[in-house]
């Protein structure tokens, strides 16, 4: 593909670089840009900028916020159940469904020895100090991790953590397919397998 200018190039190869994007999508955004106010330009670049520097992670339950204390700490949820999620797009993906009103936990990832990825390297320690600090006020904990060979072994790490700490370990149900990742589940399948939620018990579904 050929560019009329060294910088309509270069701003397609920085925009073609964001998943989902190819070439002629980063072309026809560089020149809608091009076309636009300088402000809205600069309006664009000043908020990636702040997302960069600003955004932080709760402490509590490590979903993205602007504080270090985000909304899991607030009257609006059941501080009794808590789900347990990848990462922030699956907890706003189960937050949409309207079916489920407790608290979330972000692992940050999944166990994946080929990626060099262990337990370690996750939000589980925090979870167990988190359900071992509540003194008996969390009273499950639901693993609504993908249903990928990753997710169901970082599922069976944890339930082999938590099931000395008196929780009920639960599991969504198996509407979600095998394999599918949860963040791109439509609501209604993805409200349902949370409603239905079935015990957690060793790995087995």
């Amino acid at each position: 593909m050929e560019f009329p200018s060294e910088l309509i190039e270069e701003a397609v190869r920085e925009i073609s670089k964001l998943p989902g994007i190819g070439k002629k999508t980063a072309l026809r955004l560089a020149l809608h840009l091009l076309k636009e106010k300088e402000s809205a330009t600069e309006n664009l670049s000043e908020s990636l900028l702040r997302l960069r520097k600003e955004t932080q992670y709760c402490g509590t339950c490590h979903v993205i916020s602007h504080t270090t204390d985000c909304t899991c700490r607030t009257i609006n949820t059941d501080p009794s159940v808590i789900c347990v999620v990848v990462d922030t797009p699956d907890m706003l993906a189960i937050r949409s469904t309207g079916q489920y009103k407790g608290t979330f936990h972000v692992l940050g990832g999944v166990i994946s020895p080929i990626e060099g990825i262990g337990p370690e390297d996750l939000h589980i320690d925090s979870l167990t100090t988190r359900i071992q600090a509540s003194e008996g006020e969390v009273k499950e904990v639901i693993l609504a991790l993908s249903a990928t060979m990753e997710g169901d072994t970082t599922s069976f790490y944890i339930s082999r953590k938590l099931e000395n700490l008196g929780v009920t370990i639960s599991t969504i149900a198996r509407g979600i397919p095998i394999g599918g990742e949860l963040e791109y589940a439509d609501e209604v399948t993805l409200g349902r397998s949370i409603v239905t939620r079935t015990a957690y018990s060793n790995g087995g579904f």
